[in-house]
């Protein structure tokens, strides 16, 4: 059997780590008090996960998730949603936004264009593995209305990186820290195999996919987008309000995938993301320059984490992260905040968290609406069933 091994002072660190952030601190959290906290709906037996918010014009919000018997190895996989209008105190019945036949559908973004036209991205899974997805899109101007949006236009939105993907790739895994993987003649290491898989074209051209809102400027869309199979994420760009997209250059390092982004005041913008690397697993930060077009090798900071990472810029300056604050299970939700745009960030302040460990929070999706109220969803795993929990929270209140 092929096996790769971390040193033993590795491992002994990683226990260390694990244990002082997830052991003695959950008996004393303090869940944050919110305007709202309720499940968009009743909780099911089926699997829903990977819930997105979009705030419409009129006020109304609008969540979308996939929901079946599985994820990618299940093919009745589709995506549902709901909606809160303004005026309303509750969800209403899920509805069907989207099901590609046969094919898991999976990983759902919501989100308004410059000229407030509704986009719908998301995966088919093909082959059942996460590696041959394809992105598809649906467009909508017709979505004010009690139930679905009506939708004009359906897509696949296609990447081809080139060459300078490879480049990019090689040059960024040169700037990285030894990972402390063994290596032998018949498990080469995981750099080196990488590497490999970036000359591919057709590995390049597949497999890309979403999980968080885009970055949206007056003139550009940066759609986070990241790989299974490479195990680190690139962006979608438009400069065309989504009729046509780009790939980025890599975002490249041990595992850094699910970005997302928030821009600083001096253009910068930081990407946070999902450690799916080596452990102890911790939120992974990347910066570009030059407005998504490059990024800088991921590097690890010292926030823990286990599951996918949020972010908002909120309208008063301060930066919002939510993500897991453990190493050993999604059974407690945190936010953070930083006063200088993610230089820094606060200690955590819990939204939910299960003391018997048995329930699990994670995926969360975080926007603000024009009025300052930010709109959360999350979801929400318990033994006796999964939902989508939504939380309303008023920033003013939290500092």
């Amino acid at each position: 059997m092929k096996k790769i091994f971390k040193t033993s002072m590795g491992n002994w660190i990683g226990r260390l780590v694990m244990w002082l952030w997830a052991g003695p601190v959950l008996a004393q959290t303090t869940i944050l008090p919110a305007d709202v906290n309720q499940a968009i709906f009743a909780p099911q037996a089926l699997h829903v996960h990977g819930s997105s918010l979009v705030n419409l014009p009129n006020g109304d919000l609008l969540a979308v998730w996939f929901q079946g018997s599985g994820e990618r190895t299940a093919d009745d996989v589709l995506l549902m949603g709901s909606r809160k209008t303004r005026n309303s105190s509750t969800w209403s019945q899920p509805f069907l936004m989207a099901d590609t036949p046969g094919i898991p559908d999976c990983n759902p973004v919501l989100f308004l264009n410059q000229k407030n036209e509704l986009f719908l991205v998301w995966i088919a899974v093909l082959g059942n593995r996460w590696e041959q997805s394809v992105l598809r899109v649906r467009r909508s101007t017709d979505f004010e209305k009690p139930g679905v949006p009506t939708w004009y236009w359906q897509d696949n939105i296609l990447m081809n990186p080139g060459e300078e993907f490879v480049d990019e790739a090689k040059a960024r895994f040169k700037e990285l820290p030894d990972s402390n993987l063994g290596w032998a003649e018949y498990a080469p290491s995981y750099e080196k195999m990488i590497l490999e898989a970036v000359t591919d074209s057709r590995k390049r051209s597949i497999g890309w996919m979403t999980r968080i809102k885009p970055l949206i400027s007056k003139d550009r869309i940066i759609l986070p987008l990241y790989s299974d199979g490479f195990n680190f994420s690139m962006m979608a760009i438009s400069e065309d309000q989504g009729e046509t997209w780009s790939p980025s250059k890599p975002l490249v390092g041990k595992g850094p995938i699910q970005p997302a982004l928030a821009r600083r005041k001096n253009g910068e913008i930081v990407a946070m993301l999902r450690d799916s690397g080596d452990g102890p697993t911790m939120i992974q930060e990347s910066i570009s320059h030059d407005n998504g077009l490059s990024w800088s090798a991921a590097q690890k900071t010292q926030l823990p984490n286990t599951a996918s990472v949020e972010l908002l810029s909120l309208q008063d300056g301060r930066w919002w992260m939510v993500g897991n604050d453990i190493h050993d299970g999604r059974y407690r939700l945190a936010l953070w905040i930083s006063a200088d745009e993610g230089k820094s960030w606060s200690s955590p302040h819990y939204l939910v968290a299960d003391p018997e460990k048995k329930g699990g929070f994670s995926y969360p999706s975080l926007i603000q609406d024009a009025g300052g109220k930010v709109h959360l969803s999350y979801s929400s795993h318990f033994p006796a069933g999964k939902t989508i929990q939504y939380i309303q929270l008023d920033p003013k209140k939290i500092r």
